[in-house]
């Protein structure tokens, strides 16, 4: 079944039920509203003539709406990221997949300060030229027969790319991510099993659809279940977010560790007393954050893990089976591999190696890029780039990116583990990235990035005692600030050149 498929049978099982709730500009929609809204669009997006659309609108109701009238055009959505270079990312995915239009938001470009590019076309626009006449005949065509309505709106076979999604690009140049309406809904299944969701949970959508955490579990799947959506369009709005959260109720949220932060000041006792799932991902879960909601709140925050090209779910933690610091249990659709990573072989409990993954999950592959789909899915099993190990009951643990990780002496050193150790020493309100830089006698080197200035000879002995030598840092750089990708998670590639420039500086 494709994903709007799915949406039109839930819409007419929920059509007078509310499945919008957008706090941003305090307008809702129900289910049946939006089956007409769809077709609307739809009707207008067949008439371009390229395979891909893209769409670059905050989470809203009219995202939504394009990506899934999108589908019913025939056309496969390609989702742009707004949050950094909004106009140059524009040109990317224009270039990278053969199209020109991209459905954007007057009130966007105007918000973010971003020049219009061409073949960008307004969603104001598109609804203000909507007539009387076409509104009639959509609705109509809503209360068709199920089956004529599938006909019409392009439902076809759950193999075919139902999204084209960017990665973030920390390391080098973002790839495009083909997802099938199979990838997707397997993904939510899985997931949904694990959590036990349905119709009765009302969802706070607060993540960009444009990074597929946001699209798959803020969006198809609050509607595969026929869920509320109460949306709220710009999650660095941390107050706000809280505020949205306690009047709504919602039940289920998920974000990345930076967001939660920042909820984790901005909230009062009671704020989250509505929700039963809070799900952390996209970036490792420090254990400082998950005590602070216990001790605050009286929530247990939990850590999944997941990537754009496994739609994104691969592991989590639940309420009934959650184990502090690990990445979850994989989901029951889903095969997880440790795999060593000199000799190629299964590795036993315990012992690190790459993490492979193999399901229904696992994207199509990178859009018209067959070599680098070949380098990262081998013998169906997708290579994450991720280091990791399974312990003897079945959880999955991350210890950062294959690139994370540094060879000094012939040793394997990980940063990430570096990083956990620090964070453990160094006040709350200082946040660290600790990065390899070339050394002309070793090699490499271990440098910290931390955002105040610190003790660095307190830290350092006490480093001392945690750490192998070869792992203990050599300099502290100070950054006020950590560059950051528009989902949360800190920008590798930014700060490793960020911290070069500053030891040049200081030679």
């Amino acid at each position: 079944m494709q994903l709007q498929e799915k949406f039109i049978h839930i819409a007419r099982k929920y059509s007078g039920k509310i499945i919008f709730n957008d706090r941003y500009s305090n307008k809702k929609a129900t289910y049946g509203k939006a089956l007409i809204a769809t077709l609307l669009l739809s009707s207008k997006i067949k008439r371009f003539r390229e395979a891909h659309i893209g769409i670059m609108i905050p989470t809203s109701a009219g995202c939504a709406f394009s990506v899934i009238g999108t589908l019913m055009a025939g056309k496969v959505p390609v989702m742009i990221n707004y949050s950094t270079g909004a106009a140059n990312n524009a040109r990317y995915a224009q270039k990278k997949c053969g199209f020109q239009t991209i459905i954007t938001s007057k009130a966007l470009i105007e918000k973010i300060n971003c020049p219009v590019v061409e073949g960008m076309i307004f969603i104001e626009d598109i609804v203000e030229r909507i007539t009387v006449r076409e509104k009639l005949r959509a609705a109509v065509t809503a209360r068709l027969p199920i089956g004529i309505l599938k006909k019409i709106t392009n439902c076809g076979d759950d193999d075919e790319t139902s999204v084209i999604l960017f990665t973030s690009g920390s390391e080098k140049d973002p790839k495009a991510v083909e997802l099938t309406h199979k990838n997707i809904m397997s993904n939510i299944e899985g997931f949904s099993s694990m959590v036990d969701l349905s119709h009765k949970d009302v969802m706070l959508a607060n993540l960009p659809y444009f990074h597929v955490f946001g699209l798959t579990v803020n969006l198809w799947t609050p509607i595969y279940h026929g869920m509320t959506i109460v949306s709220y369009a710009n999650p660095l709005e941390f107050q706000t977010v809280c505020q949205v959260i306690r009047e709504e109720r919602p039940t289920v949220m998920a974000g990345t560790p930076s967001f939660w932060w920042g909820y984790l000041r901005k909230s009062e006792k009671g704020d989250f007393d509505s929700l039963r799932i809070m799900i952390s991902g996209a970036d490792k879960c420090p254990q400082p954050l998950r005590d602070g909601f216990t001790e605050k709140h009286s929530k247990v925050l939990l850590e999944g893990y997941g990537t754009t090209e496994t739609s994104p779910v691969i592991s989590t933690n639940t309420p009934t089976q959650n184990k502090p610091g690990s990445i979850g249990k994989p989901l029951p659709n889903v095969q997880v591999m440790i795999e060593n990573y000199e000799t190629g072989q299964v590795c036993k409990p315990g012992e690190i190696g790459r993490i492979m993954v193999k399901g229904d999950n696992v994207m199509k592959g990178y859009f018209n890029d067959i070599e680098e789909t070949s380098m990262r899915i081998r013998h169906g099993w997708y290579d994450t780039g991720d280091m990791g190990y399974l312990d003897e009951d079945g959880y999955l643990w991350h210890c950062g990116r294959l690139k994370r990780f540094v060879k000094i002496g012939g040793e394997m050193v990980s940063l990430v583990k570096i990083e956990d150790t620090l964070e453990k020493l160094l006040p709350q309100d200082i946040n660290c990235c600790v990065v390899e830089v070339p050394d002309e006698t070793k090699g490499a080197r271990i440098v910290v990035a931390v955002t105040e200035k610190i003790d660095e000879k307190k830290i350092l002995k006490q480093l001392t005692q945690l750490l192998p030598n070869i792992a203990i840092p050599k300099q502290f750089v100070v950054m006020p600030e950590l560059p950051k990708m528009g989902s949360g998670k800190i920008d590798f590639r930014k700060v490793t050149e960020k911290v070069n420039a500053i030891l040049k500086e200081g030679k």
